[in-house]
């Protein structure tokens, strides 16, 4: 037995519009949408009567995906405290490299991302931050200074 790839990363958001333009701001390309239902959902998820409405995005170099969900039933849960702070169990941040971190940050604040602290440099490798994104989620940043 062996992993052959990591797929997706999937993140429950109540507005599934607004998490889709952020993340094509961030770079990423929509790969689909659809509304999934039915009892296979049902016996994956675990609920009876499942509705959840799905995007998948896809990044540039066409490896990496997430997949963001707008469940309508059962009803979406909201964590708290929300945003969740980076120390909570459980996943809490992916990390996307970028050509430019204080650009990206611009662009996305936009949106109405914030920096969690401050853009940072870590030695000589690289620029980097974390940043609240649609609905707390947290993404971070990290700008390659040396190829």
């Amino acid at each position: 037995m062996a992993i052959i790839r990591l797929d997706h990363v999937n993140i429950n958001v109540e507005d599934l519009d607004a998490a889709i333009v952020f993340f094509e701001r961030l770079g990423m390309t929509l790969e689909g949408r659809q509304t999934v239902e039915g009892g296979w959902v049902d016996r994956v998820v675990g609920f009876d009567g499942t509705v959840s409405e799905i995007a998948v995005l896809v990044t540039p170099d066409g490896h990496g995906r997430v997949e963001l969900a707008r469940f309508h039933t059962p009803a979406p849960l909201r964590p708290d405290p929300h945003p969740a702070p980076a120390n909570a169990l459980g996943y809490t941040n992916m990390m996307f490299a970028v050509d430019d971190v204080d650009a990206t940050v611009a662009d996305l604040a936009e949106l109405g991302a914030t920096v969690v602290r401050e853009v940072v440099t870590y030695g000589d490798s690289y620029r980097l931050c974390y940043l609240h994104g649609p609905e707390g989620i947290i993404v971070a940043l990290a700008q390659p200074l040396q190829e």
